[in-house]
Formats: structure tokens, C-alpha cells, sequence
């Protein structure tokens, strides 16, 4: 199997493009200051997206059809309540629209300007649709097509994601033999990916670190066909196999 095999990739964006590990945790500083106050203990990084990983999916859960701007608000909400933290509701709002602040990865735009030039390029990602414009504006391109948790009413790991995404790609004469769904959360993306008969190529951008961070632990099956630890290496791999 080789990168260019495809014509479409696929992508989750959050984790993968998007640095939302380092969005969340700097949108959380105030309740986590507070909650340092209130305890004298600091809590650290992984542990407080370890936390936010369980109440995000737990939230996604109980209410699919809620807009991702709303869900985050609900979740800093449930965080306060589990560190024991009074907060206001203008503090959940605004933990809710930070989506646009939340970096991208260095390498993500220049890694999208050059697969633009060999593939179209699709989003299939846990966000709303106006959370997504500003993370758009940080990647720089413009994608073939975006589906998103409300367009579909369900968050992945929801098989309904991937059941339409493929129906609508399947009307733009996209099938799953051209397609390479390229992701972070095994978790998330790949394992679905898998049940629908995917390949996939997961960019293990915790590489270095321990833990699943801002995800949960995937479940067993949950494979992949490549793997790398950024974006800047699939392109690499690809202008590689362009060389031969």
C-alpha cells in the first residue's frame, strides 16, 4: 500500500491539524488556577486533559445533537463541579468559543498547501460549523469538503459520522478505495474508520509523550496503515515515494 494509492484524504482536525491539547489546557488556566487556590495543589497537564477527555466524551454522549461550542461550555461546567470550583456561566461560554484561538500544528499549513497539489481534502471533525471557520483561517486551505458533528447530529467515534461522510462523498463520486483517513485519536477515528473498511494513516503527534492526553484510550481493533509522528512526515513519505 502507498500514499499515493489515494485521491482523497480525509481528516480529523482537532489532534491532528489543530493543536487542541495546548488550546484546551491554556483555555483552562483560569479554572485550574482557580482549583490550585482552592486545593494548594497544581494540577498537572496531563491529568487535567486526561479529565477534560472523560467529560468531553461523556458529554458527546448524552447529548449528540448539541453544538460543540455549546458541549465545551457544558464541560468546563462539569470540570468546575469536579474540582470543586464556583464559576460563572460567562466563564463556561467563554471556555466554549476558544475553538478559534486553539493553535494549528507548525507544520500543518505547508503540509496541506503541498497534499492539496495530489489529493482533495476533506474535514470530518467533532466541532460546530462556526468554531471550525476559525481554525480554518490558521490551516490556510480550502477543502473540498467539510462535514462536521452538526451537520450529522453525532460525535465520533459514532459510526453515523462515517456513514455520512461516505454518502455524501459517494455523490461526488468518491469511493472507499480512494480514500486514506488521516487522523490522531485511535480513539476517535480510526478504529470507526476500520468497521467501514478504511485505511487509514495515524499521525502519532503524542509520539514522545505517555498517556492518551486529551482522549480517551482507543478500544482493540483499532488499527492503522501508516504511521507518522507528524504532518511534515506523511509529506515527506509522499515526496519519497513521488521520487521513486
Amino acid at each position: 500500500m502507498r500514499l499515493s494509492d489515494f485521491r482523497v484524504l480525509t481528516f480529523d482536525c482537532y489532534g491532528t491539524l489543530i493543536d487542541w491539547e495546548s488550546g484546551i489546557y491554556t483555555a483552562l488556566q483560569p479554572l485550574l488556577q482557580k482549583a490550585a487556590q482552592a486545593t494548594d495543589q497544581v494540577l498537572s497537564r496531563d491529568v487535567a486533559l486526561e479529565t477534560f477527555a472523560r467529560h468531553e466524551s461523556a458529554q458527546e454522549e448524552a447529548t449528540p445533537a448539541m453544538v460543540y461550542s455549546e458541549l465545551l461550555a457544558t464541560v468546563h461546567q462539569r470540570l468546575a463541579q469536579a474540582w470543586n470550583v464556583t464559576a460563572e456561566a460567562a466563564e463556561h461560554a467563554r471556555f466554549g468559543a476558544s475553538v478559534p484561538d486553539w493553535p494549528a500544528f507548525p507544520d500543518s499549513a505547508a503540509a496541506l498547501a503541498y497534499l492539496k497539489q495530489h489529493y482533495q481534502l476533506v474535514i470530518l471533525s467533532n466541532v460546530d460549523r462556526e468554531s471550525f471557520k476559525g481554525s480554518n483561517r490558521r490551516l490556510g486551505v480550502a477543502f473540498d469538503a467539510i462535514y462536521t458533528a452538526q451537520d450529522v447530529g453525532a460525535y465520533k467515534p459514532s459510526l453515523r459520522n462515517f456513514e455520512y461522510m461516505l454518502a455524501h462523498l459517494a455523490q461526488r463520486g468518491v469511493g472507499k478505495a480512494d480514500i486514506l483517513h488521516t487522523a490522531q485519536s485511535l480513539f476517535h477515528d480510526h478504529a470507526p474508520a476500520k468497521r467501514f473498511g478504511l485505511a487509514s494513516a495515524w499521525i502519532d503527534r503524542r509520539h514522545d509523550q505517555q498517556g492518551w492526553g486529551a482522549t480517551m484510550a482507543p478500544p482493540e481493533g483499532a488499527g492503522y496503515d501508516f504511521r507518522f509522528p507528524s504532518m511534515a512526515a506523511m509529506v515527506e513519505a509522499h515526496r519519497v515515494e513521488q521520487a521513486k
